[in-house]
């Protein structure tokens, strides 16, 4: 925590620039347990904890593979409903939750996940209820493109500009606790089954947790009053109207085009994740040993995440060499885990699979090594998700800017895992499926490469920040003008 509460200067950042202090206005920090309780690090851990609750179980019944039953056509067409309204909404949260504020945001974005939990629950019941478990499919991709732009914004705006890579990976670590004790609920429920499917206690357990994360952030203390470590205060967006939220859209791709760059990442950032939990541990393993895999893949994520939400803000390094070298371990780990991932996938098909329906067991002599592989793909999915925050986070320290980042992130991240989704309830080839999420990562650190080579700074500057500079009307200011209005 000593590093966490270093003073620090910038525009409305945090920046270690010490030369723009005089463009800011510095804000004593409360002491006592309000400090705690406001503290820029208590607040993102509040945050994971919604995120815990509601998108951290969700995942770790997602990753059961199938939702946890034998057929995955059902789960899949879910997912295809809840990706395709969450690339939709997605796009446009940015506006939503800068008009309505990030509390209620939250709020309205955590409802989707218990209805879409208790669906599974009754489709278990009723066999007929297939038509339950899509609608409310799509019913929570538009409340999970709410939650996560809201979540987005908040996450990349609190901390410092030296404390981005640590405060995305709090949250992740939180985040992921939820994949972990679903995983362990799951684990409970069926350790002594050699079935292939979950029974109603699992659902019932799962959907009992969700509840809980609505109340979340009712508890949280609202952006305005956030003070960061450093002194600055969080810079809320204060456009009134939807007009000047919707120029603000479009401001931010005409004047910050290098974002586009990033979108390769952000399509491949969900797409593996088909392959990860219903080709390979679906495919492969019983209830009771996915239930474990899980397990320790969602443990693995908060390890991938805290590792290289360290690594991105060592202070030894400028921020532009942190980016090249979290560029650099990200290419090592997605050609060491595929290249491992190749090895077993040439070995099974969909039809080889349908003809065993013995899966391999925890207990089986093959079982170690596969396992192992199960959490390097973890770690990686931690890693990069947190650096795909933070070279967003590189970009700006404007909330409102952020949160249109976060949407577009969210918005086609979806569309890839709806892609994904998609052609696995199809049956597409394992090996097909395999190939493409290969080549996305690849393709996602190939075109990220020119981005963060012309556009990541060692500072953010106001000069940078479009939205900050847009008065109520849409109308863009020069930043002097804004600097001598503050001052």
């Amino acid at each position: 925590m000593a590093e966490l509460n270093e003073k620090e200067t910038g525009y409305n950042s945090g920046s270690s620039d010490t030369e723009s202090q005089q463009n800011q206005l510095i804000f004593e920090r409360p002491t006592g347990l309000k400090g705690i309780y406001s503290h820029p690090v208590t607040q993102v851990s509040m945050l994971g904890f919604v995120c815990f609750m509601c998108p951290g179980l969700y995942n770790a019944l997602n990753g059961l593979g199938g939702g946890g039953r034998i057929d995955t056509t059902t789960a899949d067409n879910s997912n295809v409903a809840v990706y395709s309204t969450f690339a939709f909404f997605a796009f446009f949260a940015g506006s939503i939750n800068n008009k309505i504020g990030s509390r209620l945001t939250l709020l309205f974005g955590t409802t989707g996940y218990a209805l879409n939990i208790g669906s599974y629950l009754a489709f278990n019941i009723h066999p007929h209820a297939r038509g339950f478990v899509i609608g409310s499919g799509a019913y929570l991709g538009l409340c999970a493109g709410l939650l996560w732009t809201a979540q987005g914004s908040l996450m990349m705006a609190y901390p410092t500009e030296s404390q981005k890579g640590i405060f995305v990976g709090i949250f992740w670590g939180i985040f992921n606790l939820g994949g972990v004790v679903g995983s362990s609920v799951a684990l409970g429920q069926n350790i002594h089954s050699k079935a292939n499917a979950v029974g109603n206690g699992t659902y019932i357990a799962f959907l009992c947790m969700t509840c809980l994360g609505v109340i979340f952030p009712f508890l949280m203390v609202k952006p305005e009053d956030m003070i960061r470590t450093d002194g600055t205060k969080v810079t809320l967006p204060r456009h009134p109207t939807w007009k000047a939220e919707f120029l603000g859209l479009y401001y931010v791709l005409r004047d910050d085009p290098m974002i586009i760059l990033l979108f390769p990442m952000f399509l491949a950032s969900n797409w593996f994740t088909t392959w990860q939990f219903n080709d390979y541990n679906a495919a492969l393993f019983n209830i009771r040993t996915r239930s474990l895999n899980g397990l320790v893949y969602w443990i693995s994520q908060i390890v991938g995440s805290l590792a290289i939400g360290s690594l991105l803000d060592q202070r030894r390094l400028s921020r532009r060499a942190r980016a090249f070298t979290g560029w650099g371990v990200l290419l090592v780990f997605v050609f060491f885990t595929h290249g491992w991932g190749y090895y077993y996938q040439k070995s099974y098909t969909r039809a080889t699979v349908a003809a065993t329906p013995n899966r391999m067991d925890m207990n089986d002599s093959g079982y170690p090594a596969r396992v192992m592989l199960y959490i390097f793909f973890g770690i990686l999915d931690a890693m990069w998700q947190t650096a795909v925050y933070w070279l967003m986070g590189a970009m700006s320290n404007d909330p409102a800017k952020l949160a249109h980042f976060a949407g577009f992130y969210k918005s086609i991240q979806s569309a890839g895992a709806a892609g994904a989704w998609g052609a696995d309830a199809k049956s597409r080839p394992y090996m097909n499926i395999f190939a493409s999420t290969w080549a996305l990562l690849a393709g996602g650190l190939l075109f990220a490469f020119p981005m963060i080579y012309l556009r990541v700074k060692n500072h953010t500057e106001l000069e940078d920040e479009t939205l900050a500079r847009m008065d109520d009307s849409g109308h863009l200011k020069l930043a002097e003008e804004v600097i001598a209005v503050k001052q």
